[in-house]
Order: C-alpha cells, then sequence, then structure tokens
C-alpha cells in the first residue's frame, strides 16, 4: 500500500508549474541559502518563499538544514530527487486497462497530435489557439463515462488517470465544458444526457 505521506507524481507536476516555485527552485542552485536569501534571489515576499520552501521540503527537493534562529536556516536543492522525480513522471503509464472511447476516423486524425497509441493524452490542446481540438478532447475524455450513473470525485479521479496524470485540471475542465455535471460540493458527478 502507498505511503499516504510520499509525495506522488501530481505534486511534482504541481510543483514544477508553479513560476514561483521554479524560481525558489532556480535561487537554490547556486547552494545553500536562508529563505530570506533565496525571497531576494527569486524576487518574492519571504512569507510566500518559506510556503514553496516547505512544499519543496515535503516533496524531498530541498533539505533544511536547521540553525538556531528559524530564520537563519539554510536551505539546500536536492537535485538527485528532483531528477529522479522528473524520470519517474515519465515512466508513467497508464494501466492497459484504460477506457478508450471509440473514435470516428475524422476525430482520430484531429486528435492524432494530441493522444498516444495506447488512447492516453500526450498533450492538452491550447484552449485559446485550439479550442476546436480542445473541444474534441473534452468530448473523447467525456465518453469514458457512463450516462445515467453517479460518480463519486475519486472515481472520476480513477477514470481521467488512465488518461493524463492531471486528472485535477481534466476534471475541472470537463465540468467547465458542461461535459460532466456536479454537485456544488463536489460530491456526485454525473455525464448529462445529449
Amino acid at each position: 500500500m502507498k505511503n499516504q505521506n510520499q509525495p506522488t507524481m501530481l505534486d511534482y507536476v504541481k510543483a514544477m508549474s508553479d513560476p514561483d516555485r521554479l524560481k525558489v527552485i532556480g535561487a537554490l542552485t547556486g547552494g545553500p541559502r536562508s529563505a530570506a536569501q533565496v525571497a531576494e534571489a527569486a524576487g518574492l515576499t519571504f512569507r510566500k518563499t518559506l510556503n514553496h520552501l516547505a512544499f519543496l521540503e515535503y516533496l524531498g527537493v530541498v533539505r533544511a538544514h536547521p540553525a538556531e534562529k528559524k530564520q537563519d536556516a539554510l536551505y539546500e536543492l536536492d537535485a538527485t530527487i528532483l531528477e529522479r522525480l522528473a524520470r519517474q513522471q515519465f515512466e508513467v503509464r497508464p494501466p492497459a486497462e484504460a477506457p478508450v472511447p471509440d473514435l470516428s476516423e475524422g476525430r482520430r486524425a484531429a486528435l492524432q497530435a494530441y493522444l498516444n497509441r495506447d488512447g492516453s493524452i500526450r498533450r492538452i490542446p491550447n484552449t485559446r489557439t485550439q479550442m476546436e481540438k480542445f473541444v474534441l478532447l473534452m468530448d473523447y475524455l467525456a465518453a469514458a463515462f457512463e450516462t445515467g450513473r453517479t460518480y463519486t470525485e475519486r472515481e472520476v479521479n480513477e477514470v481521467l488517470k488512465h488518461f493524463h496524470i492531471d486528472v485535477a485540471g481534466l476534471r475541472r475542465d470537463l465540468v467547465d465544458m458542461g461535459r460532466l455535471k456536479r454537485e456544488r460540493d463536489g460530491s456526485k458527478y454525473w455525464r448529462p444526457e445529449n
């Protein structure tokens, strides 16, 4: 069973997708620094820097060397952990039983650049410049859900993880596009009848 406290690939993606967190990582590439030095080098507030350092420490990417005064603690980047997490991201493959919806030839050709052979998502179309392809991709994902059935958030995530690591983003996109409906509290999701 997976350790609940062990960082996941989703945590890695979250860490690497935040521009400010990348600035913090960049500030630490030159060697150990205090939080104040990192904040100055990254151009961030001290409080924001501490939050980013805490998350990176949770991931194991950053180690804190305690000092007598908390503000004097030094933070150090562990590049080997960062490299291992990055490598693991590319090793993750969806299970073979992924519920791949059927696609017409036209739709398959339109989505070819965005899907892997196994039906998982290679890349997500940009919503500003490729909205037509994005809509096709949302329709493709929605087809993996049965109409007339309700899903918990966890069940929705289980279906979506077969397609891409960013299940929260895909779930939000499906709801925003009206391909999935949900209760306000997120307790139930369902695919609406077309």
